[in-house]
């Protein structure tokens, strides 16, 4: 048994954490508070239940704060070597798991695993074993520990061995390769993965449907037996629930959000940028690859050429914040969204109008302004675990939303009902379904964005993690 530091009787483990660090040119350490999902469910345990959270450092100023010793009460940071994170995080994280679950990869030149993968694979090992180690001195007799994501698979086995009296959940928030396609992956490091998360006593997913890819995948890999009802999978002994929480939007925080000064003055200055009167077909994205942002802009010129009608009408507002520029393959992705959304502006623009507004400098108050002015919000992903930008617009729409959807967002599931549903590589069906977003009857419209924002705020943060620790047995 690994000895207590802190005996925490809750605990999280997540790659980012609530807390980062800045350091001054004196050499002065200063905190910031982070918000999310998870800040948000943490923060419904209250104080006195005496959880921490575990995560890593992710700046110089954090390991500076680790090196110092400082932190915050409820939290630890872990600082790993700098080369080992960013093999653990950029080279398998971002680069191999992320790709595999969102079926990324182009596979006639990749993925190609050789020795340069099998080094970064030995720093995910270590990474996770950071975790582990970190979780087990933390943890009380008997604590619950929630893991979160792709980044921690590994974490679940891994503690177990430490801690075998510890209640253990993973919770992943990506979507889930189906068998074949996970098998891409070497096959000791797909068995090493679901292993790892099958150390859980439970282990929860966004959406069913990427429970029962995880659990095919136990099948056809691990050999690994289901129950009846496909929520637990038998392997060497051990049994793992299988569970599904539809993480919902902060309704209340949002619509409060959404009405300050900040939000109306940057309301203001999108309306005059496009026009007095014109309709807005609304995206709010990273420059992801799984986001789909090109598609979307070849959909937009499709509408524009097959319908008339809508130039001068319609305004694409694009914001598509720059992510991950540390990897070429993104940088390349996000020139390409501006080089076609100039070329766009270029081909219908006139005098008097932009086709496409695209932004791609992240600014918050914006994006829940473009969000109260949509006319159209357009969701058009590859693949998605959720994606909580179908369910929030919606919930702060000032006249009603028409919601195009991407049969591939988790967020499908419970809102596919009252979106307009695309085939997301479909560039014909896209611009279609814009096209009937734009004339959906106005009572239609305000009846669906009432069924959306209802069904979006049905599973808030906080009692999402709340549901987790409970279904845990904490």
């Amino acid at each position: 048994m690994v000895e207590t530091r802190h005996a925490a009787p809750i605990l999280v483990a997540s790659n980012r954490g609530p807390v980062s660090y800045r350091l001054g040119e004196d050499g002065t350490l200063s905190s910031r508070r982070g918000g999310g999902g998870l800040v948000s469910g943490l923060s419904a345990i209250g104080p006195e239940a005496g959880a921490v959270w575990v995560c890593a450092a992710l700046s110089e100023a954090d390991r500076e704060a680790v090196r110092r010793g400082v932190g915050e009460d409820g939290s630890r940071m872990i600082a790993v070597d700098p080369p080992v994170f960013e093999a653990a995080y950029n080279g398998i994280a971002n680069s191999v798991l992320w790709f595999v679950h969102h079926l990324l990869y182009q596979t006639p030149l990749e993925p190609v695993f050789d020795e340069d993968f099998r080094g970064q694979w030995a720093s995910f090992q270590a990474y996770n074993a950071a975790f582990a180690d970190a979780l087990a001195q933390e943890a009380a007799e008997g604590a619950a520990v929630l893991v979160q994501d792709y980044h921690l698979s590994l974490v679940p086995a891994l503690l177990r061995e430490r801690r075998p009296d510890l209640r253990i959940g993973h919770f992943t928030h990506t979507p889930w390769a189906p068998p074949d396609y996970f098998r891409l992956l070497p096959d000791d490091v797909a068995e090493e993965l679901l292993a790892g998360i099958l150390g859980a006593d439970r282990a929860a997913f966004l959406t069913r449907r990427w429970a029962d890819a995880f659990a095919a995948c136990c099948v056809a890999v691990l050999g690994a037996t289901l129950s009846a009802d496909g929520l637990e999978v038998t392997w060497r002994g051990r049994t793992t629930r299988l569970g599904v929480h539809g993480l919902g939007a902060d309704g209340d925080f949002l619509r409060e959000r959404a009405h300050r000064p900040d939000v109306d003055a940057r309301i203001e200055a999108l309306r005059a940028e496009a026009g007095p009167d014109r309709r807005l077909i609304v995206r709010v994205d990273r420059t992801e690859l799984s986001k789909n942002i090109v598609r979307g802009l070849l959909a937009y010129r499709q509408l524009l050429n097959e319908h008339p009608r809508w130039r001068e009408q319609v305004v694409h507002v694009a914001f598509a914040y720059p992510s991950r520029q540390d990897l070429p393959l993104y940088r390349a992705y996000t020139a390409e969204v501006s080089r076609l959304a100039g070329e766009i502006n270029a081909e219908y623009g006139t005098d008097s109008w932009t086709p496409v507004l695209l932004k791609v400098d992240d600014d918050f108050p914006r994006s829940l302004a473009a969000y109260r002015l949509a006319d159209v919000a357009l969701v058009n992903p590859i693949r998605d675990g959720m994606n909580l930008v179908a369910k929030e617009v919606p919930v702060v729409s000032d006249n009603g939303v028409a919601l195009v959807l991407s049969r591939e967002a988790g967020a499908h599931e419970e809102l596919g009902t009252d979106a307009i549903t695309v085939n997301p590589y479909d560039i014909r069906a896209t611009a279609a379904a814009l096209h009937t977003a734009l004339t959906l009857p106005a009572a239609d419209r305000t009846a669906r964005t009432k069924r959306l924002a209802d069904a979006s705020t049905a599973l808030p943060p906080s009692r999402w993690f709340l549901d987790q620790l409970r279904a845990l047995g904490g």
